[in-house]
């Protein structure tokens, strides 16, 4: 199947710039979305933490290069994950993407975050992000949106969380997703799950003593 999101013969995706050389996109990608991301944590996205709100951040975090930023993916992926010896992680279908991914934020947004201890924040914290990552309900963007917007749920509980965590870690950080999300119809469970709660441990964690500084 062809895939309408790139440049026809590359595996470029089309952008509002043009561009159709692979460095030159990532650069300018990773330069306007870290000055949309620096923006939400000073100025939080409002809205209701469903599909809706959702969507809205991934068109704020990537409208400088995608046209079609916001918009749910068209098209089933698949991506040959290292980690996983060149399998791909098992994404929502294109057309249960908006059920899956309401089902999973539903179940983020029902919790009482505030009466956990710090190791089931982690857990739980782990299991919403990873169950809204899995989803990958957009052509690209999905693990940089993913985290942005289950950080910027978790510290409108009042929760603190180190996002540059992430930003500094973010090969771990996703690999930790594809080590979480490794469930398969076929092969079973095949997942290991500490790598994320590991991380989100020490960002709740870090955050927490930066606050008493």
């Amino acid at each position: 199947m062809l895939d309408p999101y790139v440049y026809p013969g590359t595996n470029i995706l089309r952008n509002i710039l043009g561009i159709q050389d692979r460095q030159i996109l990532d650069d300018a990608e990773a330069d306007y979305v870290s000055l949309r991301l620096r923006e939400l944590a000073e100025n939080p996205l409002e809205g209701s933490y469903d599909v809706n709100h959702f969507a809205k951040m991934h068109k704020y975090i990537f409208q400088d290069i995608y046209e079609w930023a916001g918009k749910i993916r068209t098209i089933n992926i698949e991506k040959e994950e290292p980690a996983l010896g060149g399998l791909s992680i098992e994404y929502s279908d294109k057309v249960k993407i908006e059920g899956d991914l309401s089902d999973a934020l539903k179940k983020m947004v029902s919790r009482s975050w505030t009466n956990l201890s710090l190791d089931d924040r982690a857990k739980y914290f782990s299991e919403d992000l990873a169950a809204v990552w899995k989803v990958h309900g957009f052509r690209e963007g999905n693990t940089r949106l993913a985290v942005t917007f289950c950080c910027q749920f978790i510290e409108a509980q009042g929760i603190p969380i180190d996002r540059t965590i992430f930003e500094k870690h973010s090969t771990y950080a996703r690999t930790a997703l594809v080590a979480y999300s490794a469930v398969f119809h076929d092969l079973g469970d095949l997942s290991k799950k500490e790598y994320l709660e590991r991380i989100i441990r020490d960002s709740l964690e870090h955050a927490k003593t930066l606050c008493k500084v």
